[in-house]
């Protein structure tokens, strides 16, 4: 093959048509060109030189130049790509180092194996190209939903063509027991588009929570217009789902909405997800009013919230039990995902047994530590008094209010309290003292002896030992493992020492160790509450 002016024009049909075939511009593909024509020179010419190939866009001439440039003495490592300034001196008159020498070179011939290598490195370029062209129009997709038909199935995994591009519906992001035959039409959600080696890869899903969001979107104008906006949504794929709305329109009931007249709505989403149960629950901004929406159809009597563990109880009727759980857990399950939270499902008569459990419990310690007989100390407990530092600390108007204390009895209570307390105090430091707690760690402000105890135990004994803490090691916390939530004892934890504390205290040991700057301390927390206000 030689680029002679009979096949000239030939080489811009030919990239038009391929452009054409494969949607791409033409310019890509007579770039590609140059490129295999100049890498066909160089072989003919030799490797190193750098040989530069032109088509002109109008004629499809070719053109072929030997490129040179001025570099330093020192400096030259190609003998055929670069020359010295003295070296340049004949063909230029004032050479400087930068500049650049061009020279025409004879058109080659393309031999068989140089022509299969130009056609292998065009056809590269294309596919490069073709990738480039399929990411970009997809990869703003995702976050949709799609519509394909499926060309085949391999190993479980349905390959769907959407148009410009081939999708991939993995048998883990199936509905159920999902089959589909070839030419079957299929809409999905387009879960992630990335960029590959082999090609951009467009994975699509029908189990997503996002698909049902985005399809009840379709289907109910108001979400589309955002007068309605979906909040939250929890399924367990091909069976049951939880949706959360709330309306910007006092006039507009988003439940109704979604449901649609005689259900037209919502029954189109049932549809597409193959008869999955629904459940549209309004949303709240309050968590415990929204928990109990999220539990329907079964009845809730209380709720605690437990902040610091991200937990939260829910006391129903006995009789409510099993709807509230639902089959195999389901419905507390989604309500959880829905809410974002850890819910334990109690019924009242477990949580009357607990409470009463606790106040015997209470009742028993106030009897043995302030040597009080059963109704006095259940008195106590009943006006809300938990541990002995609440009665040792408490303004003595509190103890007053209480049936047939007076006076005499409050400050005696008081004093008793107080006395086991030092009591408890000195044992502690003995006994911290006895396992090799230093001075540093016992004259730290804000531990109690207790505390100081307990971190003994642990191997804690120096202050620092104690700033190389971290602070859920001290406070506690939750970690999720396997998808469930674990509890992470704290070390402080029974002394009721929140996160934030803990974190104080470990700043605080590591100033006065000197290995944190108090300045920096402030210009973070300075940045926190910009940040905070911003976000406010």
């Amino acid at each position: 093959m030689a680029i002679t002016s009979a096949n000239q024009l030939e080489l811009l049909q030919t990239a038009e048509a391929v452009a054409r075939e494969k949607m791409i511009e033409p310019e890509l593909v007579i770039e590609a060109m140059e490129d295999s024509l100049a890498r066909a020179a160089k072989s003919r010419y030799g490797a190193e030189m750098d040989i530069r190939v032109k088509i002109d866009r109008k004629t499809g001439n070719a053109s072929f130049t030997r490129v040179r440039t001025v570099v330093e003495d020192d400096a030259v490592e190609n003998y055929q790509a670069e020359l010295t300034v003295e070296q340049a001196r004949p063909y230029l008159d004032n050479p400087q180092v930068g500049d650049v020498i061009v020279d025409e070179v004879p058109p080659v011939e393309l031999g068989r194996i140089a022509a299969q290598s130009a056609k292998q490195v065009i056809l590269q370029r294309v596919r490069e190209a073709e990738r480039d062209r399929q990411y970009e129009e997809f990869k703003d997709r995702a976050g949709t939903i799609i519509n394909g038909v499926v060309k085949r199935e391999e190993y479980g995994n349905i390959i769907v063509d959407v148009g410009r591009g081939e999708a991939v519906l993995r048998r883990n992001e199936k509905i159920g027991r999902e089959s589909y035959r070839p030419n079957d039409r299929i809409r999905a959600y387009v879960k992630d588009v990335r960029r590959e080696t082999r090609g951009p890869q467009i994975f699509l899903s029908r189990t997503d929570p996002q698909f049902m969001a985005e399809l009840f979107k379709m289907e109910v104008p108001e979400i589309y217009d955002g007068i309605i906006e979906i909040k939250a949504v929890a399924r367990d794929p091909g069976s049951r789902a939880k949706i959360a709305v709330i309306s910007y329109d006092n006039s507009i009931d988003p439940v109704g909405a979604c449901v649609g007249m005689r259900g037209s709505r919502v029954q189109a989403v049932v549809g597409e997800l193959q008869g999955e149960k629904i459940d549209i629950i309004p949303w709240n901004e309050d968590q415990a009013t929204f928990l109990v929406n999220a539990l329907q159809p079964a009845e809730v009597s209380k709720v605690v919230f437990d902040e610091d563990g991200g937990r939260i109880e829910v006391v129903v009727p006995d009789e409510q039990l099993s709807l509230a759980i639902g089959r195999r857990g389901q419905n507390v399950r989604l309500a959880s995902q829905l809410t974002g939270l850890d819910i334990d499902i109690l019924t009242e008569e477990e949580e009357s047994k607990r409470r009463q459990a606790e106040f015997n419990t209470r009742t028993q310690m106030f009897m043995d530590a302030l040597d009080l007989d059963e109704f006095f100390a259940q008195l106590l407990v009943a006006e809300g008094f938990t541990d002995l530092e609440e009665v040792a600390y408490v303004e003595q108007g509190e103890l007053l209010t209480i049936d047939g204390v007076d006076e005499s009895t409050a400050e005696e209570l008081q004093a008793r309290a107080r006395d086991v307390l030092e009591a408890r105090n000195k044992t502690a430091l003995e006994n911290a003292r006895a396992l090799g707690v230093e001075d540093s760690l016992v004259e730290f402000e804000g531990l109690t002896p207790q505390m100081i105890e307990a971190l003994a135990k642990d191997g804690i004994k120096t202050l620092e030992d104690f700033a190389t803490c971290a602070d859920w090691e001290l406070a506690g916390g939750w970690t999720t493992v396997d998808g469930q939530r674990v509890k992470d004892e704290g070390l402080l934890e029974p002394f009721d020492v929140s996160l934030e504390e803990a974190q104080h205290l470990v700043m605080t040991a590591r100033v006065s160790l000197g290995w944190v700057d108090p300045a920096e301390l402030e210009t973070a927390a300075e940045e926190t509450e910009t940040d905070e206000e911003a976000g406010a």
